[in-house]
């Protein structure tokens, strides 16, 4: 996939960048270390500029988020009772959760999309729950273009700094996300314990 996605910046520049960092955060399994990168590193072999590759990168994360925030807003809060009313047996789910969760995510909402653009995977799906709560979009163009912003040109700067060794950056980035991913599953782990343990005391 590596080779694809340089192929892609080498041939198209900025067009390319969007293209694939919007991509990347409909499809999450795009690694956009890779693309941020090298795309870095290209400014140092070509008359791209790492301003420009900043922007471009950040038009399409922001486009590539809208997409999903547009998907979230199918998903609102009566489809998902519809689904708890069919399925909440089953996954252990009620009405009151959903509400629960809502209520959540409509007070620490931006915050929790500002933060998120710092976990991989997490970072584009988190678009999705933003829309499903009806976040103001403003709100939610505002946060994730910060975000955003600040990961692109960490990345970027970094793919630039380290010149043709960019790959260095990929393979610490890997290993960044492997922490992450743990940590999210020990997370998840204990939140159902905790879950599990206050429905027994509530019978």
């Amino acid at each position: 996939m590596e080779n694809w996605l340089t192929d892609i910046i080498n041939e198209f520049g900025y067009l390319g960048i969007m293209f694939l960092i919007a991509l990347e955060n409909i499809f999450p399994p795009i690694p956009s270390e890779v693309i941020l990168t090298f795309a870095g590193f290209a400014t140092t072999t070509s008359n791209l500029s790492i301003l420009g590759v900043v922007v471009a990168s950040t038009v399409g994360s922001v486009a590539g988020a809208i997409v999903l925030y547009v998907i979230g807003l199918q998903l609102d809060v009566e489809r998902l009772e519809k689904i708890v009313d069919r399925w909440g047996h089953i996954l252990r789910i009620t009405k009151k959760d959903v509400h629960r969760a809502d209520a959540w995510f409509d007070k620490y909402g931006p915050w929790t999309v500002f933060l998120c653009r710092f976990v991989p995977l997490i970072r584009s799906l988190i678009s999705i729950p933003a829309g499903m709560s009806n976040m103001n979009f403003g709100l939610f163009l505002l946060f994730t273009t910060l975000g955003t912003l600040i990961w692109n040109v960490v990345l970027i700067y970094l793919g630039a700094s380290v010149g043709s060794s960019w790959d260095t950056i990929v393979e610490y980035m890997d290993l960044y996300s492997k922490f992450v991913y743990i940590l999210l599953i020990v997370l998840f782990i204990a939140l159902v314990v905790v879950y599990v343990r206050k429905r027994r005391m509530r019978k």
